[in-house]
Formats: structure tokens, sequence, C-alpha cells
């Protein structure tokens, strides 16, 4: 199974009361940052079997902007174990419930999502230590209950690889 563990898009300053909180949209640039990263990952070629989100909006909202761009037409399956108070068990628990499926998107929060990546691809010696910024992906290849760390790409990098590509799909102009 391939796990792409993607952290919920920039969405301004936390709120104190939980259920403001829970409603909080994702802001301009997080609304770049999920488009940007669904790019990247559309052009890839990846082929997604279900994308789990938590049901926070601002974690709907990267997950349904990602979807968009990768053309992706079923229903976004929503999970509590990607809330940012659910413990690493719900999130094992979660991901057993997915096993049948090749490749998943999963999008969550901090602090938990850090800390399932980081229980996910260290050893039982503990976890391994990440900075994993708002609006990034993570690819993970599962073997078993642990998995490999294959890539962690920031929305900042995306950005750049698109402005690069487009700027080398321009048509070249001679000067004479």
């Amino acid at each position: 199974m391939t796990i792409y563990f993607f952290r919920h898009a920039s969405a301004g300053k936390s709120l104190e009361d939980p259920k403001r909180d829970a409603r909080r949209p994702l802001d301009e640039e997080g609304i770049l940052q999920a488009r940007y990263m669904g790019r990247m990952l559309a052009n890839l070629d990846l082929q997604v079997d279900q994308i789990v989100s938590s049901p926070l909006r601002r974690a709907l909202q990267t997950a349904s902007l990602a979807a968009n761009e990768l053309a992706y037409e079923a229903p976004i399956r929503i999970d509590e174990a990607l809330l940012p108070d659910s413990g690493f068990e719900q999130f094992r628990a979660m991901i057993a419930r997915l096993k049948k499926y090749d490749t998943i998107i999963i999008v969550g929060h901090n602090p938990g999502f850090t800390e399932f990546l980081s229980k996910t691809i260290s050893d039982s010696s503990g976890a391994a230590q990440i900075d994993f910024k708002k609006g990034a992906v993570a690819k993970v290849e599962m073997e078993g209950r642990t998995g490999t760390l294959e890539w962690l790409v920031t929305p900042k990098i995306a950005r750049v690889l698109q402005t690069s590509l487009k700027a080398s799909s321009r048509p070249k102009t001679s000067r004479k």
C-alpha cells in the first residue's frame, strides 16, 4: 500500500472556540498550496484508490482541491481518526480498514499527523523527527505495519516545480 500523507494547507490562526475552529476554512495561501500539491501529484500520473480526510473544513477543502486536480471522482471518505486530537492506535485502525486499497491519500492535522507519519516510518525504537509543513505531502510505501518514507514535498517546492514546468514548456524565441 502507498500512503500519501497530506497535511491540510494554510488556514490562518487557530480559533479559541473548538466549534468555530472546526469550521475554519483555508486562507488564500492555503487554496494555492492545495492546488499546487494536487497538480504536482497529478503530474506524477498518480492513480488514487481512496482519499480520506478529517471532517474539519480546512482538511476537507484541501482534500477536495487536490481531488479536483487529480480528476478524482469518487466521494472523499471522512474519518475521525484524522482529527487533531486522535491517537496513533485510532490511526492504525483506520489504515487497517483501508488495507484493500493500493494507493490512498489521507488529509489531516498536526500535532497528530506528524506523529502518525513519524511512527509509521520508524522502527520500534521511537519516532523519526520530521518538519511537516502545512500543505506538505509525504509518500510512504507500507510493508506490513511499517513504512518507508519515499519523499516529502512542501508547497514551496511544488510551486517552484510548477513554475519551472511552465517555463520549460513555453516556446523558445530567437533573438536576431
